[in-house]
């Protein structure tokens, strides 16, 4: 009978008992050990009993006490089933015993050792082997050496103590009684089995060693943790697992109270993060804290009235008082509804007479003056949007105008029942909605307003905020047009009748004026507020370590804080990438691993001017550009059911590729099918207004950033709530489950292709598109300016951006030729990456990911230092809107051309150098 296989289950087999020890209760009675003990007085048949707990019978296995959990107690048997231990005086039974046991130990090894090959692996484009989840990296095992006690138990039953026979002549020499191990003789079946064994182990050592010379273990033990796992297999578990209810589930938790930048609420919210993280299996899981110049309204700082000008010099008592609160949406939340205010306004009380200026832009103003309407003093009513949507622009145009106060409301005809339902059951603002926000200049300093260039601790140096460019210096309020209505009927008849296209959706305003500096009314705009210079934020991060090169980084980030609950904003996105962080936990415990590092950040003080981000970055801005590969920003993710991706051009083929695998079963078509319907040809300018600006345009790290849109949603207002996206913005959160498995496999494919997915060749030809627009468009401003030819300086600049763009397109085109020769060194091996290629495969990816940063001036944008990308980044006066070439328009736009034909030169000079940087050596094999 064959060994039973189940004894020998995972514990090493225990030694073989002596015939001796076996017979110690006597000739003819079946022994049973309990477990291996110290060796006995053979012929002291007490001790033995005493030992072994009691008679050793038959019975005994049914009587003795369970053993601990988990082990298996050896067994002593016969080779036929319920023969007992006897001795004998023949040796060849004896001999022919011994020969069986060693075979069935044998096959007890070979069982628990079954032939499998780690060596399942090939990389490159092409399908890797199926493996099962749950696959684990199965072990070699090697000859393990034990005591050989078959053999002394037959030795033992041949002595004169065992047989009383003294004079058998087959009687062996014995081993002295220390001695572990009996060396077979030769001849013998066991030296044979040894010789055998010593050859195997030696074959085995060779093959190890041939390994590690061809450097397969170089190439390929980086891949273990995913190299097992089919590719196509982790996409389907990603696109299936991403789960519609928890990311329902995580949207309502982080909407259920309040919770600006820096408040209880915020440090709240970043402890279920950080907490979150750690549940789901990230790794160096950590918190980051910067302090920063925050506001906050008080309760009783802020009214816009109107004032009796006809009582102490125009000083008398209000006569009328906006609301400027909504109506309270926080029912059964934790805390108050938080007050309507403007972010790093300008605390003030002042009062003029009230102008209405369209948007607020320096057009805007500019005929205001034309139309002989003083402004120095008075208060601005503007609205919002426009050609120039940052709500900083227009207080800060407002300034530059002479205004002493700027007011901004929300109208209908842009934002409100003009355009269709408003909230809480449509997308569009209701009469008393106010829309918060801040009105420091994004576009001009970033991040913390008092430490631009450098990372906001605590004990670092800070501007003065009288001295920082990143503040207004007049004070403002947001309004609701229920608000703004009342402050427009008091306009009628003063100053002139607007333009046509001045005139908004507000009701009961049946004509519009623009009011003047003699007849308007006075208004009074109080703003006190509470000021902290050192407020402490938080950011949150976790990561899931690369195997191969695990100091290069793809970042996913969304920011917490919110201007109130904030359910588009951010918290579609929020929602989403915990979603992301939970799914890729899970394949991280099934043993999976990315070749590059995932690292998830929540930001903190976005809202305010990106500053969470900001600081961030430059902290660690050398590190960043060195190993940063690609930044995937979420935001307001979620308002609608339209696809929009603004982005670095590298994202562009990859992006392609997973729309056209994600499916959107309203419409029963891809996304891409969907994308390409609406002639959505190529992505977006990144502009500014997220927290992928520091990333793009400080530090080089290609951006991109994807949301769904809708017609509009009841943006920075208390009925950003829960409900509204549950019934209206996304009511199956299916949209919110299409972002997550588009940016789930956005992720999985940056930070697990042997080749970084990076559209080189698109990036190419769009800088040549670009060039091709902002040549013609230098020369018609140079004309328009001069009224005469382009200077031939200037004429030489441009000439040296058109050859720039061309050296870029053969840089490229040489570049990306290595790749061909890879994937094809790669067929030839079997699909095996030869020796050397892995090395040169990860210079290949840096020199990709370096391209972006070699896109940097290191000066920065004249006036603007921060902002260092040539290519990308906001204009001076664009706020939030993408414009590609900032420094080049910003300095034609100044009217120096001096210096905008030196700027045209130098942005030229870096292209050429990024092209002939990538172009630089060789990567061939």
């Amino acid at each position: 009978m064959a060994p039973d296989k189940s004894q020998f289950r995972y514990e090493p087999a225990p030694p073989i008992p002596t015939y001796d020890e076996a017979v110690a209760s006597g000739a003819g009675s079946h022994t049973v050990f309990e477990a291996p003990h110290s060796p006995l007085d053979a012929t002291d048949h007490t001790e033995g009993h005493s030992l072994l707990g009691g008679t050793a019978s038959s019975s005994s296995t049914h009587d003795r006490a369970r053993p601990p959990r988990g082990y298996q107690p050896p067994t002593v048997e016969t080779d036929d089933e319920g023969e007992s231990w006897s001795s004998s005086d023949d040796d060849s039974d004896s001999e022919a015993d011994h020969v069986r046991r060693e075979m069935q130990e044998m096959e007890i090894d070979d069982s628990n050792h079954r032939s499998q090959s780690i060596w399942g692996k090939r990389i490159g484009r092409f399908s890797l082997p199926r493996w099962k989840w749950g696959w684990r990296l199965p072990q070699i095992s090697l000859p393990r050496f034990r005591r050989h006690d078959a053999n002394a138990s037959l030795e033992s039953a041949t002595t004169p103590a065992a047989n009383g026979n003294t004079n058998n002549s087959n009687n062996e020499e014995q081993p002295s009684s220390g001695s572990r191990f009996a060396f077979p003789t030769f001849g013998s079946t066991a030296l044979f089995l040894l010789v055998g064994r010593l050859l195997a182990l030696f074959l085995l050592l060779g093959f190890v060693y041939l390994i590690f010379v061809s450097d397969v273990f170089g190439n390929m033990s980086r891949r273990l943790g995913s190299g097992m796992f089919n590719p196509n297999d982790i996409r389907q578990y990603l696109e299936s697992n991403i789960s519609s209810n928890q990311i329902k589930d995580n949207l309502q938790h982080f909407t259920s109270y309040s919770h600006l930048a820096g408040t209880e609420g915020d440090y709240a919210l970043m402890e279920d993060i950080e907490l979150l993280f750690r549940k789901y299996g990230l790794e160096d899981v950590s918190r980051d804290t910067y302090h920063v110049y925050l506001n906050y309204p008080k309760a009783d700082g802020r009214a816009v009235e109107i004032i009796d000008d006809k009582a102490d010099n125009g000083k008398g008592k209000a006569i009328w008082s906006a609301k400027l609160e909504e109506n309270d949406q926080a029912t059964g939340l934790t805390g108050h509804q938080t007050w309507a205010f403007h972010g790093h306004s300008k605390t003030g009380d002042v009062r003029g007479r009230l102008i209405y200026a369209n948007y607020g832009s320096r057009e805007d103003f500019q005929r205001i003056k034309d139309l002989g309407i003083q402004t120095a003093g008075a208060i601005a009513l503007v609205r919002y949007y426009g050609p120039h949507a940052d709500r900083a622009l227009k207080v800060k145009a407002a300034e530059l105008a002479g205004f002493a106060g700027c007011l901004i409301y929300s109208d209908p005809l842009d934002d409100g029942f003009k355009k269709g339902d408003t909230a809480p059951k449509g997308p569009f603002m209701p009469a008393d909605g106010v829309q918060r926000g801040s009105v420091s200049l994004m576009s001009w300093v970033v991040g913390d307003v008092l430490t631009p260039g450098w990372g906001s601790r605590e004990n670092m140096p800070r501007m003065k905020k009288e001295q920082t460019k990143g503040l207004v210096k007049i004070p403002s309020l947001p309004l609701a047009w229920r608000d703004a209505k009342v402050l427009l009927q008091h306009l009628k008849g003063k100053g002139q009748r607007v333009p046509e296209d001045w005139v908004g959706g507000v009701p009961d305003v049946d004509e519009w004026w623009t009011g003047d500096h003699e007849n308007s009314p006075i208004v009074r705009l109080k703003n006190d507020q509470d000021e902290n210079e050192k407020q402490a934020i938080w950011n949150v991060y976790g990561s899931i370590l690369g195997i191969e090169q695990e100091e290069k980084k793809v970042i996913i980030g969304n920011h917490r804080d919110a201007w109130t609950l904030g359910a588009a904003d951010p918290h579609s996105g929020t929602a989403i990438m915990l979603e992301l962080a939970r799914v890729f936990g899970e394949l991280l415990r099934m043993g999976w691993r990315p070749l590059r590092t995932i690292q998830f950040m929540s930001w903190d003080a976005e809202e305010y001017n990106l500053i969470g981000s900001t600081e961030f970055v430059e902290q660690n801005d050398d590190m960043l550009r060195k190993d940063a590969l690609a930044y995937i920003n979420l935001d307001t993710a979620v308002t609608g059911n339209t696809l929009h991706v603004a982005g670095s051009p590298v994202f562009k083929g990859l992006l392609m590729q997973i729309l056209d695998i994600v499916r959107d079963p309203y419409e029963n078509a891809t996304l891409k099918e969907l994308w390409e319907r609406r002639n959505a040809n190529d992505l977006e300018g990144l502009g500014a207004g997220s927290d992928y600006v520091a990333f793009q345009d400080i530090v080089g790290t290609s951006s991109i950033d994807l949301h769904f849109d809708g017609k509009g949603h009841p943006y920075h207002s208390s009925y950003d709530t829960f409900e509204w996206m549950e019934q209206v913005g996304d009511p199956d959160f299916v949209h919110h489950t299409m972002l997550g498995q588009v940016v789930a496999l956005l992720l999985y494919e940056l930070t697990d292709r042997p080749v970084l997915p990076f559209d080189m060749a698109h990036y190419a030809e769009k800088i040549r598109d670009w060039t091709g627009e902002i040549v013609p468009w230098v020369e018609d401003q140079a004309k328009n300016a001069k009224k005469d030819a382009v200077p031939k300086e200037l004429a030489a600049s441009l000439n040296s951006m058109i050859k720039a763009s061309d050296e870029v397109m053969e840089a490229v085109r040489r570049f990306v030729a290595w790749e061909h020769e890879w994937q094809s060194s790669v067929v030839a091996s079997g699909g095996w990456e030869p020796s050397g290629w892995g090395r040169k495969r990860c210079e290949f990816n840096s020199k990709m990911a370096w391209f972006e940063t070699d896109l940097l001036d290191p000066e920065g944008i004249p006036n603007r230092t921060q902002f260092k990308h040539v290519l990308f980044g906001p204009q001076l006066w664009s706020g939030y809107d993408e414009a590609y070439f900032p420094s080049i328009r910003d300095t034609v736009d100044s009217g120096d051309w001096g210096l905008a034909n030196r700027t045209i030169a130098k942005v030229a000079g870096i292209i050429k150098r990024a092209a002939a940087n990538l172009a630089e050596g060789t990567l061939g094999g």
